[in-house]
């Protein structure tokens, strides 16, 4: 089994890197924090033109997938520019239509999402979910409660979030578009896609993360030297290093098994994505830990990147509930 990127899949991180990078993506983060989403949806715009929506996308409703391994670069790159707005949402509706057997569903959303045309946010009701994630900014908003599954009508007021650019509200009302056993599966499926989707961004944002740390620990002294002189530092920025190396091909063997229908693939996308989600938190506190009280201003743009760790670290699966699912019989 190969888990390596061939150089197809390296050049398009490569130029989505290029891309996010010449965009400004913390200004971008700020104003939809703010409540502006134009800057967000001029970013959304470049990433359809890349593919990046087709890839979840079937070719025959004008995508170029379902793509998982390529969905998995994409995300890592997004992640580590921190791009806001409901991104994995939009790929795990495209997975929830695709499933659903609903042919006039599909044709009418899918052919937008494929285009970045239509933004769209996903919703599993539960007592402990019970909102869906930038609902505001969508175009569409699919709710799934039970065997059912609805298109919000409206959504209300936005809920505090440990990250400001996520800005989850309850969804209300809506048309019942399908119900049965059909409806359940495809949730199961478009849960799995945005678990796996949530911890390549938290791969990405992690490399961000020590990158950036990195480049501080060689720059700030104490006693005379740069404290990334120091052993200690030394030793806590390799664990850095270690956590996201071990969790990549975690992610990548997910996206290998989910592409190839294993049964299995659930497993291995709840392993990758507490591995990923747990190593992106470790190193965004040490982080914080080595740019001292700087660390802890909103100034800063790495407390964008320190503040989605978070918030990621429990979307679209808790890590109780990731290694509840790994240790299941």
């Amino acid at each position: 089994m190969r888990f390596l990127l061939d150089d197809e899949q390296q050049a398009f991180a490569h130029s989505l890197d290029g891309m996010l990078a010449a965009a400004g993506t913390p200004a971008v983060v700020r104003a939809w924090a703010a409540g502006n989403t134009a800057p967000g949806r001029d970013v959304w715009e470049k990433l359809a033109e890349a593919g990046v929506f087709a890839l979840a996308v079937p070719e025959q409703h004008d995508g170029l997938g379902p793509l998982p391994v390529e969905l998995t670069v994409a995300f890592t790159e997004m992640g580590r520019h921190a791009v806001p707005g409901p991104l994995v949402e939009t790929v795990a509706a495209a997975a929830f239509l695709d499933r659903l057997g609903d042919d006039a569903a599909a044709a009418a959303w899918l052919p937008g999402i494929a285009s970045g045309k239509t933004a769209a946010s996903l919703c599993l009701l539960s007592e402990s979910s019970p909102y869906a994630l930038d609902a505001h900014a969508a175009d569409a908003v699919f709710v799934v409660d039970g065997d059912a599954v609805r298109l919000a009508e409206a959504a209300g007021p936005v809920q505090p979030s440990a990250d400001p650019a996520r800005r989850p509200a309850r969804p209300l009302g809506g048309t019942v578009l399908a119900r049965g056993p059909e409806v359940t599966a495809a949730a199961e499926h478009a849960a799995d896609v945005a678990a796996l989707a949530t911890a390549a961004q938290a791969l990405g944002l992690g490399r961000t993360l020590l990158a950036r740390t990195v480049e501080y620990a060689r720059q700030r002294t104490q006693f005379g030297v740069a404290i990334g002189s120091f052993q200690t530092v030394k030793h806590r920025l390799a664990d850095m290093l270690i956590a996201l190396e071990f969790a990549q091909p975690l992610i990548q063997a997910a996206a290998v098994a989910l592409a190839a229908k294993n049964p299995a693939s659930g497993r291995e996308i709840a392993a990758a994505k507490v591995a990923a989600c747990e190593a992106a938190c470790a190193t965004a506190r040490t982080a914080l830990q080595f740019h001292g009280a700087l660390g802890y201003t909103e100034e800063l743009d790495l407390s964008l990147w320190i503040r989605k760790s978070r918030a990621l670290r429990s979307a679209w699966g808790t890590p109780a509930a990731c290694r509840a699912r790994v240790l299941a019989p």
